[in-house]
């Protein structure tokens, strides 16, 4: 594999603004998927609850349920200068990894204030631009219950509910960016699929920093990939082990499952139950070892999503993918339409 694969260029294309979707569909299966064959390069339109029909019995069908939080707030100094913290994850009671806005105007010791209830001071900054701040008091469920905002990715201008960037399956909270594959589905189009006989797996994975922090390195193998953290039960490593043990097919819902389910695996035939942190990074070359579909996004360019979707298809195809999208009008990004790369 030549070098060339790993430059940044090739995963760094423009998306016409008009296609970058500002609000979910509703139904929300009413959405488009592109069905791409990995084999054949055969591209292939349907609506998203037609995926049914890829399906076979005993396929597994694994959906990352963690929970989405009001993750962005605003404060200000003791100068009085307003400052946009985005709360990524809890380190310690009290403790949290940010990301700070204006990061120059956050000075180690500083003052924050959440309005007269709530405030932090900024105990460390490093030199990828994360900040630990150390809130009083610890417990700030209220905080972010009260001054909290969706922490919608910026390309979306238009403001949205908490329940429009969260999975009907959402359960465990924990999350500072949805998985966004996974917004496409119904309970209605779940409950199809169960009833084809396809088994449906959970695992958490806590979206942060990693999912959304995008590549700055001409070789996109030079970028840091932050630690997220994944938890996978016993209950779906035995779905899962079983359906493999079938010569079943694996669907990973979102990159965050595929991440998940490579993370967590033994070998082809098995993963096992894991709970901690995955820095994970799949490039061009990875040989996936659990997931045989990926059901995903059209992602935003120099990501981690897309080299992820690149290295489980090609770059080559992917491109061609995307070019055919942006042709025939798709929705991009978070709220956007879908692939199913098989």
């Amino acid at each position: 594999m030549g070098k060339e694969i790993f430059k940044a260029a090739n995963y760094d294309f423009k998306i016409a603004e008009h296609l970058i979707a500002q609000s979910p569909k509703y139904p929300r299966d009413e959405s488009r998927i592109l069905v791409l064959e990995r084999k054949t390069g055969r591209l292939t339109e349907k609506k998203f609850r037609d995926i049914v029909e890829f399906f076979q019995k005993d396929d597994c069908l694994v959906l990352n349920n963690t929970k989405v939080f009001k993750a962005r707030m605003f404060a200000k100094k003791e100068t009085g200068g307003k400052i946009e913290v985005f709360l990524l994850k809890e380190l310690k009671e009290g403790c949290w990894q940010c990301l700070v806005n204006p990061a120059k105007r956050a000075k180690i010791a500083n003052k924050i204030f959440f309005g007269d209830s709530y405030q932090a001071e900024v105990l460390d900054k490093n030199s990828q631009g994360l900040f630990i701040l150390k809130f009083y008091p610890a417990q700030i469920d209220d905080l972010v219950k009260s001054k909290g905002e969706v922490p919608l990715p910026p390309y979306i201008k238009k403001r949205s509910k908490l329940e429009d960037y969260q999975t009907v399956y959402a359960k465990k909270p924990g999350a500072a960016a949805a998985p966004t594959a996974g917004l496409h589905f119904t309970k209605d189009l779940l409950n199809k699929l169960k009833e084809k006989g396809v088994k449906i797996a959970y695992l958490t994975l806590h979206c942060g920093l990693a999912t959304f922090r995008p590549i700055k390195k001409e070789d996109i193998r030079d970028h840091p990939m932050a630690k997220e953290y994944i938890e996978l039960s016993k209950e779906t490593a035995g779905i899962i082990n079983k359906a493999k043990k079938k010569n079943k097919r694996i669907f990973a819902v979102g990159t965050t499952a595929a991440r998940s389910l490579e993370s967590s695996a033994i070998s082809s035939l098995e993963v096992r139950t894991y709970s901690g942190q995955t820095s994970l990074y799949i490039t061009p070359g990875y040989k996936f070892k659990v997931v045989d579909a990926l059901i995903t996004n059209f992602h935003t360019p120099l990501s981690t999503n897309l080299v992820l979707v690149s290295s489980f298809s090609s770059p080559k195809l992917i491109k061609k993918a995307y070019d055919y999208s942006q042709e025939s009008k798709f929705r991009f990004f978070s709220f956007g339409d879908a692939m199913l790369i098989i």
